[in-house]
């Protein structure tokens, strides 16, 4: 009986695996936040699932780095950028489960946590962070989030 079970569960896991990668990969694009600056898109939809490609602190308007080189301006445009790709495919904030931080810096960490929570006021997503030896353009942060809807 036992074996049954996890023969069932397996055929069920695989099932699933199967009808997700089935589903269409919908691409999510807008001009509210950076355009992509390599061969990646915004987010990428599958299903109820938004998985946002990382952001970093680019002013859509300009397409250049914010003036203000400080975590907590750079950390603010980010999650501006990530919400206006979250907006554009239907969703918002509270859609996110989700994010990836990537930080130079650690010793900024309680700087950039203050912004973050303004943000995420109730029940915020699971989270990991991490410190990068570089990333992109130089930048003290970025952020790639998941969100179902």
């Amino acid at each position: 009986m036992a074996m049954a079970r996890i023969i069932l569960g397996v055929a069920l896991a695989a099932g699933l695996v199967t009808a997700a990668a089935a589903q269409p990969r919908e691409v999510i694009a807008t001009r509210e936040a950076p355009e992509a600056i390599g061969p990646y898109s915004q987010a990428i939809r599958v299903g109820n699932t938004l998985y946002l490609a990382g952001q970093i602190a680019f002013d859509p308007t300009t397409n250049r780095l914010i003036e203000d080189g400080s975590i907590e301006a750079q950390t603010r445009r980010v999650l501006d950028n990530l919400r206006a790709v979250l907006k554009a495919a239907g969703m918002d904030m509270e859609h996110v489960v989700s994010t990836t931080v990537f930080m130079s810096d650690l010793n900024e960490f309680g700087r950039m946590n203050e912004v973050y929570a303004t943000y995420f006021r109730s029940n915020p997503p699971a989270r990991a962070t991490i410190q990068a030896a570089r990333l992109p353009r130089d930048v003290k942060v970025e952020i790639a989030a998941i969100a179902v809807k």
